[in-house]
C-alpha cells in the first residue's frame, strides 16, 4: 500500500480520472444556493443534481473534482478520530456515458494498481434487491471478473446498499457497490468479515449507479444511466498511511503540532485533552472554510451565520479548557492558510487578511460574552450542589433525582437572554459535569419571551407586520421579492435579518458585508418590479416541515417551528416559509421603489421601500 500526502491524493485522484477521459469541474461553494434545501453542500454530488436529472453539463459527461462539503448533524461527535465538520469528497461522474461495467473496472485499477491495495482483501457489498428493484447480480458478476473473490462480495438491504436523497421525488437514485479492506489480517472470529463489529474492515469509498428515478409511490427506470462515484479524502488519506486517527494526517498535523507547544500538552496522551486539540482544529478549519469561500459568509445570529458563530464559539471555549490563548486562534487557521491548502484553495490566500479580521472580531466578542455567562453558569451549578448536599445531610437515604440534577428550563433561558450564553453551551458544559438540562423548559421560556416580545411592542404583528391591512399585506408580499431580488444580486449569501411594516412602507434587515452600489440597487428594483409585472401566482401550501426544508423553502431557526408549516411560494421566483398574509397575485403590488439604503448592524444592511 504506498503512502500519501494530502497534496499527493488529491492529484492522484484527478489525474487518474483525466487519464480516463474525465474533466475535473473544480469544487463549488459550500453555501447552499437554495435549489437543494440544505444550509451547505453536504455531499460531493449535491452541486450536479440538474445534471444527473438530465440537464446537459457544459463540461462534457465524464466529471471529476475534489469537493468541500459542511455536516453539522453530527457535530457532537466531532472530537473522536474520525469525525469532521468540513471534509472533502473525492468524485467523478458519468452524465449518461459509461456504466457499471467501465465503472467497476476503473476503481478496481485505481485500488490495486494506484493505491497498491491487494485484491485478495478487497470487499465489496451490492444491493440485494427488495419488491421496488431487483437484485444487483451485474455488479457482482463483474466484481468477480476482476478478481474479486466470491467470498468478499456481499449481498445487502436497503439501507446499506441503496442511495436516495431521504424525503424527495423526481430525484435520481439507484443500488451502490460500496468497497471495503481489512486494517489487520488476524480474524477475531471464524465469521469476521464486513459486518463484524470489531472494526477490522474500514469502508473507502463507493460507487452509485443512478438508473431509477424516485416517485411517491416507488421508481422508474431513467432515461440517461448515471455513475456517481464518492471517496472521503480525509478518511482515504487516513487508510493509506496506516492511521487510525485522520488527525494525525497532514492536514491536521501542524495545526495539532502548534496547538502542543503553545499549551505544553501532548495530544493523545490525556483523552479529555485531546478531544479539545481535536475540536479546535476541526472548527476553525470549517470556520476557515466558511469565511473563505467565494460565498463566504459571516458569523451571525440567523442561518448559516450562526451555525459558523456556534463553531467558533465552541472551539473558543475549548482553547479555554486547555489554557490555550484565544488570541491564537487565528495563528492556528493561518496555519491552514499557508502550508495546508495554499494551493487546492488560493482563495483563501487572497482573503486571508479578510478571514483572520473576522474570526478575530468573533473571538474578542465571545470573550467578552463567556466570562460574564461562565460565572453565572459557575452559580448555577453551584446551587444545585449545594441543594444536593444538604439533602443528603438531612437524609442518609436520599439518592438524587434527575431533576434534582437538572439546570431548569427558566435558568437556561436566564443565561442565553440575559448574559448571551448560547443553550448549546450550557448543554455541553452540564453534560460534562454530569448535570441536565431542561432543553423542552429552555423552548417553553423562549417561546413565552417572543410572545411578551409580539405583544407588548407597539403594532407588533406576525412576520414584521404593523398590522394586517391591504397596504400591510401588499408590502408583506413585497417583502419576498425583494429577499428573492437580493439573493440574485448580492448573492445567495444575503438572508433576511429582520422586516418592519406599516401601512405606508417596508424596512428590510439582510446580510450583506458592503454598502450596495447604485447599480445594485438599481438591479434590485428592476428584478421585484419585473416579477411584479409578470403577475405571478401566489401559492399557499401546508406541508410536514421536513418536507417544506426538503422542497428547498427558504427558513430561519427550523426548529422553532411547528411539525405542520406553511409554505408561500410566488411563482418560481420565491418560496418561504411564512405565517404572513399574501396577496394573490404579484400584479397587485403596484411599483416598488427602494427610498434608502443603510447600516443595519455589522454585516447587515437596510433597505427601506414603497409601493406606488
Amino acid at each position: 500500500m504506498k503512502k500519501y500526502t494530502s497534496k499527493e491524493l488529491r492529484e492522484a485522484w484527478l489525474n487518474f480520472y483525466k487519464s480516463k477521459g474525465h474533466v475535473d469541474i473544480g469544487a463549488v461553494s459550500l453555501i447552499g444556493d437554495g435549489t437543494t434545501g440544505v444550509m451547505f453542500n453536504v455531499a460531493g454530488m449535491q452541486p450536479l443534481m440538474p445534471y444527473l436529472l438530465g440537464e446537459k453539463h457544459p463540461q462534457g459527461t465524464r466529471l471529476c473534482n475534489v469537493q468541500g462539503c459542511v455536516r453539522t448533524i453530527d457535530i457532537d461527535s466531532v472530537g473522536d478520530e474520525s469525525h469532521c465538520t468540513f471534509f472533502e469528497m473525492m468524485g467523478n461522474w458519468s452524465l449518461g456515458d459509461y456504466f457499471k461495467k467501465e465503472k467497476t473496472a476503473w476503481t478496481f485499477e485505481l485500488l490495486t494498481e494506484v493505491f497498491g491495495l491487494d485484491k485478495n482483501k478487497i470487499c465489496s457489498t451490492v444491493f440485494e434487491g427488495n419488491e421496488s428493484a431487483p437484485r444487483d447480480e451485474e455488479t457482482a458478476e463483474l466484481l468477480k471478473g476482476l478478481g474479486i473473490r466470491p467470498e468478499n462480495i456481499f449481498y445487502l438491504n436497503k439501507d446499506n446498499n441503496w442511495w436516495e436523497l431521504a424525503g424527495t421525488t423526481g430525484t435520481p437514485c439507484g443500488p451502490d457497490n460500496e468497497w471495503f479492506y481489512p486494517l489487520w489480517d488476524e480474524k477475531c472470529s471464524e465469521s469476521c468479515d464486513i459486518n463484524c463489529s470489531c472494526n477490522r474492515f474500514v469502508e473507502i469509498g463507493n460507487d452509485v449507479y443512478m438508473q431509477y428515478e424516485k416517485l411517491e409511490d416507488g421508481y422508474k427506470p431513467l432515461k440517461n444511466k448515471n455513475v456517481d462515484t464518492g471517496f472521503g479524502f480525509e478518511r482515504m488519506l487516513m487508510f493509506l498511511n496506516g492511521y487510525k486517527d485522520v488527525y494525525k494526517t497532514d492536514l491536521f498535523e501542524p495545526s495539532v503540532k502548534y496547538i502542543e507547544e503553545q499549551t505544553g500538552i501532548t495530544y493523545g496522551e490525556n483523552v479529555e485533552e485531546t478531544k479539545s486539540i481535536r475540536i479546535i482544529c476541526d472548527h476553525m478549519r470549517t470556520a476557515l472554510m466558511l469565511i473563505g469561500d467565494k460565498n463566504g459568509i459571516v458569523p451571525s445570529n440567523v442561518g448559516a451565520g450562526y451555525i459558523l458563530r456556534r463553531l467558533l464559539r465552541r472551539a473558543i471555549r475549548h482553547a479555554k479548557k486547555i489554557n490555550l490563548d484565544t488570541s491564537k486562534l487565528c495563528s492556528v487557521v493561518e496555519i491552514f492558510i499557508d502550508k495546508v491548502y495554499d494551493k487546492a484553495y488560493p482563495l483563501l490566500l487572497q482573503k486571508k487578511d479578510y478571514i483572520m479580521s473576522e474570526i478575530q472580531k468573533e473571538v474578542d466578542k465571545f470573550n467578552k460574552t463567556i466570562e460574564t455567562g461562565t460565572k453565572e453558569f459557575d452559580k448555577l451549578i453551584a446551587g444545585i450542589n449545594k441543594k444536593i448536599a444538604f439533602m443528603s445531610s438531612n437524609n442518609p437515604n436520599y439518592v438524587p433525582t434527575d431533576s434534582d440534577k437538572m439546570i431548569t428550563g427558566k435558568s437556561a433561558f436566564r443565561l442565553y437572554d440575559t448574559f448571551g450564553f448560547p443553550i448549546e453551551m450550557t448543554i455541553e458544559m452540564a453534560s460534562e459535569l454530569g448535570i441536565a438540562v431542561d432543553e423542552e423548559g429552555f423552548k417553553k421560556a423562549f417561546e413565552e419571551h417572543q410572545e411578551l416580545a409580539r405583544t407588548t411592542s407597539a403594532g407588533a404583528f406576525k412576520s414584521g407586520l404593523g398590522g394586517d391591512g391591504e397596504m400591510e399585506t401588499k408590502y408583506h408580499t413585497a417583502t419576498h421579492l425583494l429577499n428573492a431580488a437580493l439573493k440574485l444580486v448580492v448573492g445567495e449569501k444575503s438572508h433576511q435579518m429582520g422586516s418592519n411594516i406599516t401601512s405606508e412602507r417596508l424596512r428590510f434587515d439582510f446580510a450583506c458585508d458592503h454598502k450596495m452600489t447604485e447599480d445594485e440597487l438599481k438591479k434590485t428594483s428592476e428584478l421585484v418590479n419585473s416579477w411584479i409585472q409578470k403577475g405571478l401566482d401566489v401559492k399557499c401550501e401546508e406541508m410536514k416541515k421536513e418536507d417544506a426544508v426538503a422542497s428547498g423553502a427558504e427558513h430561519q431557526f427550523i426548529d422553532r417551528y411547528p411539525d405542520i408549516v406553511t409554505v408561500y411560494s410566488i411563482g418560481d421566483v420565491s418560496k418561504e416559509i411564512c405565517t404572513g398574509p399574501h396577496v394573490k397575485n404579484t400584479s397587485e403590488l403596484g411599483t416598488f421603489v427602494i427610498k434608502k439604503e443603510e447600516a443595519s448592524s455589522s454585516g447587515v444592511r437596510r433597505i427601506k421601500a414603497i409601493l406606488q
